[in-house]
């Protein structure tokens, strides 16, 4: 009995906080986020009109949101668009930290993404520990011709922070395509394993290993 109680509490304890934790995590997340945009804009408005009104930042934020939006959707909104990230991305430093979040924002709110075209499975970093990695391109360059071997270009993502990571140029028989999506790829990543995605049974169509 001096042993059963222990172990009930200790089970129980940890059941809880797997109830608790998400719940509090995604409350904490959500107002950061609120008092973040209600500040930025918030502040402003308030030396503006001389008085704070709360709230009113966040709808500010939301407005010029959907605007932008709706500017981007047009001709004119997408080539200021285009010329803005041409400039961005001639920035060394800005641009690989840009097109980075650009690549996980895309893959997250359209569960497919035009860099990160596969998620797949390399071994790394040594033969026997396999990583996910997410196919950015295999069109042939010079490291085809300088390795002259069919390689492809895989990145190695950091958890849990996805944004940052490894470029790596692996050989294509050396790389096992995964069935998942690229976001299921990317939640599998974020939450450490945690959050694993149910396998379909179906054969993937890339041309990785059989």
């Amino acid at each position: 009995m001096s042993t059963t109680w222990p172990r009930m509490f200790r089970k129980y304890l940890i059941t809880g906080l797997l109830v608790w934790l998400p719940v509090v995590v995604t409350i904490y997340v959500l107002w950061w986020g609120f008092k973040f945009f209600d500040s930025v804009l918030g502040n402003a408005i308030a030396r503006f009109m001389g008085m704070r009104i709360p709230g009113i930042g966040i709808l500010t934020s939301l407005v010029l949101i959907l605007l932008t939006g709706i500017f981007a959707a047009h001709y004119l909104g997408r080539r200021l668009i285009a010329f803005g990230e041409d400039l961005v991305t001639k920035i060394p430093l800005v641009r690989s930290v840009y097109l980075t979040v650009k690549q996980i924002v895309d893959a997250f709110l359209h569960g497919t993404n035009v860099a990160f075209q596969q998620v797949v499975l390399v071994e790394y970093p040594r033969p026997g520990l396999w990583a996910i990695a997410f196919m950015t391109s295999d069109i042939k360059n010079e490291i085809h011709e300088k390795t002259d071997e069919d390689v492809m270009a895989v990145f190695i993502p950091t958890t849990p922070n996805p944004t940052s990571g490894f470029l790596l140029y692996v050989p294509r028989r050396d790389v096992i395509f995964s069935d998942m999506s690229v976001e299921d790829g990317l939640k599998l990543v974020v939450s450490g394993g945690i959050v694993s995605p149910i396998n379909n049974g179906e054969k993937s169509s890339g041309g990785g290993n059989k």
